[in-house]
């Protein structure tokens, strides 16, 4: 979802440097591709100067990402140690153009909850011996056993409603806040980009200050071409903070709306005066290809010679924790009123449904964390259309939150234990507790969903509730008018903290400046909370 644009430090293991990496921006207005376009001169070596990620880490795997200004081999060493004195090997693809000079390696075999150097070199394909700088980064490996603990961070909505790059105030601040917390990892629960949202070079805020903006070329417009898409990935890793974050801090990535355009759907036909392209389907697979260019995520990359192309997917993060990365987009069907009285589509689809109730009943960790891209019991419009699952009758489930009684049913009567919802998407924090005493539908066990975002975006007043799955809201925080500039409201991400001793696990909603807002402890082994 959302709105129009407006006219503690890490220990010593995880120091490693950041090499190759771009400058600090200082200029306001930056070229083409970005700072370096890719060249093609027979002279010079390749450069990975968007810095390296990784993403969708596990016990024994994970999967890295660079790119290069120009064709060259990827090569990845991992080591134990920061000296690289004993090095591992993986071998990498050959970059070019067909993916926008981006390429990433998969890694396994790698030790459970170990600390993990890595290296990235970019050779020339025609002339192994001539590489580019090294670029040294770190990251953990999920822990195979439950007495290590897990903690992680989530957030989402990042260089939206105008609001972008500002080197008057540092950048993206809140990234270099989360790297020095030291998470085992970083949820980001979509709206990654703002595809739909250029930005200006300046903006007058209410009071009269002015907010600047790093701006190029591709954010100067709405995206449309995957061209476009590309350049807005590439937007925001212009931001030392998220560069020097990506080479700390694995992601586990998942997509909303704004990845695309504005509340979109499958099948939608635009009437935006903005679009020369009006058929979102089809921006949707070039979105969806930049995305997956752009994005360390295991479903998206290449496995036996193909694409799968699909979003959802299940993150197993050792014995405590498996992460549902759910897809609240490919799948829907189109926005409505949301009053139909039968609804098998809904806002993940019949094949997504019946996929996410195998795993959960599957799954043997403590908690399962739903990652959903919406919140549940939160009303989010689309103009006189509903654009989430609430739609703000109080009464029995109608529309898509037919679907999700149906899962929650699921959850009750198999008696899967340990579940807990993440999102972001309304550009708030808050903690909603649902309880079938409060609800007008009764058949499921209390739940627990924290909202936490935006990252780095417009700040927006709280949403209303919808009272069919009984939802109280324990905590929120939230400005009083829309599109707060992050100089005028601060952003905000949360916390969870998995005891590995009593499987306890704390969710904490944080503001930017090291401030936590809120606290819950949460008990392992219940069907419900």
């Amino acid at each position: 979802m959302y709105r129009s644009a407006p006219g503690s430090s890490p220990s010593p293991a995880r120091r490693s440097v950041l090499r190759g990496s771009l400058a600090a921006s200082a200029a306001l207005t930056v070229g083409g591709a970005g700072l370096a376009a890719p060249a093609f001169a027979l002279s010079g070596r390749p450069r990975a100067e968007w810095g390296v990620q990784t993403g969708d880490v596990t016990t024994s795997s994970g999967l890295v990402w660079v790119r290069s200004d120009r064709p060259a081999r990827m090569l990845v060493e991992t080591s134990a140690s920061e000296s690289f004195r004993r090095v591992r090997r993986h071998h990498g693809p050959l970059i070019g153009a067909g993916t926008d000079f981006t390429g990433t390696t998969a890694l396994r075999g790698l030790p459970a909850g170990e600390q993990i150097h890595y290296r990235v070199t970019l050779a020339d394909p025609d002339d192994p011996r001539r590489t580019g700088e090294r670029i040294t980064a770190t990251f953990r490996t999920a822990p195979d056993r439950r007495r290590d603990g897990v903690r992680f961070l989530w957030s989402g909505d990042i260089a939206g409603q105008g609001w972008g790059i500002n080197p008057d105030i540092g950048g993206f601040r809140a990234y270099e806040e989360m790297r020095r917390l030291d998470p085992d990892f970083f949820l980001c629960s979509g709206d990654s980009i703002y595809a739909d949202g250029p930005l200006q070079p300046s903006v007058t805020l209410p009071d009269g200050r002015i907010w600047r903006n790093v701006t190029t070329p591709e954010k100067a417009k709405v995206a449309e071409t995957l061209d476009e898409y590309r350049g807005n990935f590439r937007y925001n890793l212009l931001d030392h903070n998220v560069r020097a974050f990506n080479a700390q801090v694995p992601t586990v990535t998942q997509w909303d709306d704004h990845e695309v355009r504005n509340n979109w759907y499958p099948g939608q036909i635009l009437d935006d005066a903005r679009y020369t392209e009006k058929n979102v389907d089809v921006l949707a697979s070039r979105a969806l290809r930049a995305f997956g260019e752009y994005t360390p995520v295991s479903t998206l990359h290449a496995r036996g010679g193909g694409r799968e192309g699909r979003m959802h997917r299940v993150v197993r993060y050792g014995p405590l924790l498996d992460v549902f990365v759910l897809d609240m987009r490919s799948f829907r069907n189109a926005n409505s009123p949301g009053r139909q009285p039968d609804d098998t589509t809904g806002i993940l689809g019949a094949e997504q449904l019946a996929w996410l109730k195998r795993e959960l009943a599957a799954s043997t960790a403590v908690w399962k964390v739903l990652a959903a891209d919406m919140p549940l019991g939160l009303v989010v419009p689309d103009g006189t259309n509903i654009e989430a699952v609430a739609q703000g009758d109080p009464g029995a489930p109608l529309g898509r939150e037919l679907q999700i009684a149906e899962l929650l049913r699921f959850v009750k009567h198999r008696r899967i234990t340990g579940t807990l919802w993440l999102t972001a998407d309304v550009h708030h924090t808050s903690a909603q507790h649902y309880a079938p005493e409060r609800a007008a539908f009764q058949d499921f066990a209390p739940f627990w969903e924290f909202v936490s975002g935006p990252l780095a975006a417009g700040g927006f007043p709280a949403s209303a509730l919808d009272a069919t799955f009984g939802p109280e809201r324990v905590f929120v925080r939230a400005p009083e008018r829309a599109n707060l500039s992050p100089m005028e409201s601060p952003q905000y991400f949360g916390e969870v903290d998995i005891d590995g001793h009593s499987g306890e696990l704390t969710v904490r909603l944080r503001a930017e400046g090291g401030t936590v807002l809120f606290s819950k402890v949460l008990q392992p082994g219940r069907v419900g909370q």
